[in-house]
């Protein structure tokens, strides 16, 4: 295949494509009606033209009738009062009236046929028309119901273009939220963590000092838990919880034991007791 022939079936199948998407049925339903109703008026005009035409012969017909019955009667009358030559005259022209008369009324048989004839085309042409008027409105009907629910069915599924670009919208706006959403919790967890300082406030040293310090016996009592948890150690007491220590029990015990000879030496010192 050459080149030429190539491009000239792309472009003929590009512009079909083309003619395709931008081809409406009901549009060329109505242009085929529009040209059936131009050629239903011109056959109605060839049915008049016709018909005068007929019209005409049938007056000069009858003109050509009434010129030779008179023709007649004055042949007669050239009879009566003895003039022959005048009787043969009229007769004469009579004869060429009877050859006119013969040649009119062939066409006028033969226009009365053919206006028969249109007459009835013009009558089957009417009735197809018709036909095609209420079949051309039952598919424009049929075509316009079919795209109403296709888009109804396209805008309930988002395949349609105007609902893929509000979808689209829609997805934009849920990302920018979801990315804005991180950004702000990152931010704060910077901030929390000291990475980052708010400098919407005044500094405070001392209680920075004091939320880590705070944070470090949280961090040390998770790690031995972790290790209690994998038998690395024994597990860690709660803060508050447990017995006292050996050593404040010992204090307390030895206050309890010095009580007594406290209260007896206290008894023997003069001026004291009975």
């Amino acid at each position: 295949m050459s080149v030429m022939k190539r491009m000239s079936m792309i472009f003929k199948s590009k512009a079909n494509k083309a003619l395709d998407r931008m081809e409406d049925p009901r549009e060329t339903l109505d242009y085929s009606y529009q040209r059936q109703l131009e050629m239903l008026q011109k056959v109605r005009r060839g049915v008049a033209d016709v018909a005068t035409s007929r019209k005409r012969l049938e007056l000069q017909i009858n003109q050509l009738e009434q010129q030779q019955n008179k023709l007649t009667d004055q042949g007669k009358k050239a009879l009566q009062v003895g003039r022959e030559d005048l009787a043969r005259e009229a007769l004469t022209r009579r004869a060429g009236l009877d050859s006119q008369l013969g040649d009119l009324r062939a066409q006028y048989q033969q226009l009365q046929g053919e206006e028969e004839k249109l007459t009835l085309a013009s009558q089957r042409l009417q009735a197809k028309v018709d036909s095609f008027r209420t079949r051309k409105e039952t598919i424009k009907a049929t075509y316009t119901a079919a795209e109403a629910q296709t888009k109804i069915n396209e805008a309930f599924t988002g395949i349609s273009e105007e609902m893929g670009d509000v979808g689209l919208a829609i997805q934009r706006a849920e990302e920018k939220t979801e990315n804005m959403k991180a950004r702000a919790g990152a931010i704060d967890e910077l901030l929390a963590s000291g990475a980052l300082e708010d400098f919407s406030g005044p500094k405070d040293d001392i209680q920075a000092e004091l939320d880590r310090m705070g944070a470090g016996p949280g961090v040390d009592l998770e790690l031995e838990r972790l290790k209690a948890e994998l038998g690395q150690g024994p597990a860690p007491k709660e803060l508050g919880q447990g017995t006292p220590s050996s050593g404040a029990q010992q204090d307390v015990d030895a206050s309890q034991q010095q009580a007594p000879h406290q209260q007896a030496d206290w008894q023997q010192k003069p001026g004291g007791g009975q």
